[in-house]
């Protein structure tokens, strides 16, 4: 009796000893590369007005611009994560880092529209799959019960690009004049080399699978494995044939579909917050940067509260309902409100809900698929929600363009209710994934431990 309980005792101890030193030595330079991909999202907002005066670019065709990377990176989502299956993690994400940081850089010498739809597109079709990569990455390392945290770990990076990129952003733009060059183009060109030497530590830290990490033992690296593997998730090992596992599922078409009026909502507010900010008359770059890095700090109380709300109540799709209904009540308040500093703080609140529910989207999805199809499904989510980037950039830059405040408000006010819509759709699908599968939030051999193994560096700090 006691040797039955020994056994699985010392595998939870070890699973423990393993996840911990595999949290702390890839955590980091996920988060970097990530938190490197928002500042770089967030200078382009920072530039806007800049760019309307030094080059001609109108609201209209900002909207254009901001929006057509998601179009590019929608495109080459899937493809991406195929080959990053193929080749491993580390020298996909590596070669997305560089490619996309000097591409980046180029963004310094756009000169008109059509250059700036070119580079913003090429930009794009750079940084496709990274973020399915990144969530690929938990998938292979940790298990199921884990992955909620380090993926709101990784939000946490977000949250530290959408706080420091405006400040530093407008920090580089301060640098106007500085060797014949405008500050737009100082800043482009400062963080998309950034962006190039942060892949050197991708490349140098962040191993394929936890057989390839010199610094864990064989058992360490297979108990990770082991727990990593859900048993009851597709996990194919070649698309052919397969097609409908990796992207039509119901569950993973309503999950893309939410997650398309998420980022509506969300591309729309981070591309613009700036300029809202500047039209609320706050003088000077840095200022504009510090006051639009509030919704950073929203989003990082977002990324902790959220999920921290999620592991008490034990059910995903609640906390998704309630979330998402939350942001029609923020949305609409916004279209009502005239005030600056309350509009501020509803921008701020919507982002809290906006981003802090994320990882949410993401464990419902990586509790049900595996390898290969993993790699496809959640490429496949990505690049829906990708759309809805594009989409909501656009939207509200038509309407700005035709000066109208009160459609602007609209596409914000009608994607949040796009969400609750969707939210019974999910719950059905996602029930009935999970009847016909065995349950998707079963785990290989896990005790009651095993849920709070990394607690030390998880969101919910010094459980």
């Amino acid at each position: 009796m006691n040797q039955q309980r020994t056994v699985p005792d010392d595998l939870d101890a070890l699973h423990a000893t393993a996840s911990r030193k595999a949290a702390f030595r890839l955590l980091p330079i996920l988060c970097l590369v990530y938190f490197m991909a928002f500042v770089d999202r967030t200078n382009v907002g920072m530039a806007k007005t800049s760019l309307e005066a030094d080059v001609g670019i109108s609201a209209a065709a900002y909207g254009v611009g901001a929006g057509i990377f998601f179009l590019s990176y929608a495109l080459l989502e899937v493809p991406s994560n195929l080959v990053m299956h193929r080749v491993g993690p580390r020298r996909w994400i590596t070669r997305i880092a560089v490619t996309w940081g000097l591409l980046c850089s180029c963004m310094m010498f756009v000169q008109d529209e059509l250059s700036f739809y070119i580079v913003r597109f090429l930009l794009g079709a750079a940084e496709a799959g990274l973020y399915p990569a990144l969530m690929y990455v938990v998938t292979i390392w940790f298990s199921q019960k884990q992955r909620v945290t380090m993926v709101g770990i990784i939000y946490l990076a977000v949250c530290a690009g959408l706080t420091l990129g405006g400040p530093l952003g407008g920090a580089l733009m301060e640098l106007h004049g500085a060797g014949g060059l405008y500050g737009w183009q100082w800043m482009f060109l400062v963080e998309g080399a950034m962006t190039v030497v942060v892949a050197y530590f991708v490349w140098r830290g962040v191993p394929d699978r936890p057989e390839d990490a010199p610094w864990l033992t064989a058992r360490e690296a297979e108990v990770l494995n082991d727990r990593a593997v859900m048993r009851s998730a597709p996990g194919h090992s070649t698309l052919k044939g397969n097609v409908r596992v990796a992207f039509a599922r119901p569950f993973i078409l309503a999950l893309s579909a939410i997650y398309f009026a998420n980022q509506i909502n969300s591309v729309a507010i981070q591309y613009n917050f700036p300029s809202i900010v500047e039209s609320l008359d706050v003088k000077g770059s840095f200022l504009i940067g510090v006051v639009s890095g509030s919704v950073g700090i929203a989003a990082f109380v977002g990324v902790l509260v959220i999920p921290w709300i999620q592991r008490r109540v034990r059910n995903e799709i609640r906390v998704l309902t309630y979330t998402t209904a939350a942001t029609v009540v923020v949305a609409i308040a916004y279209s009502l409100s005239d005030g600056a500093v309350l509009r501020i703080l509803l921008i701020d609140v919507a982002m809290l809900l906006l981003i802090g529910i994320l990882p949410l989207y993401w464990s419902v999805a990586m509790a049900r698929m595996s390898g290969l199809m993993a790699a496809a499904g959640l490429a496949f989510i990505n690049t829906v929600g990708l759309l809805g980037g594009f989409v909501g950039p656009y939207l509200y830059g038509l309407a700005e363009g035709r000066g109208s405040e009160s459609a602007g408000y609209a596409v914000l006010v009608g994607a949040s209710v796009l969400g609750v819509l969707l939210v019974p759709v999910l719950h059905r699908t996602v029930r009935s994934e999970d009847r016909r599968t065995g349950g998707g939030d079963a785990e290989p051999r896990r005790s009651g431990r095993d849920a709070d193994v990394v607690a030390p560096v998880g969101p919910e700090g010094g459980k």
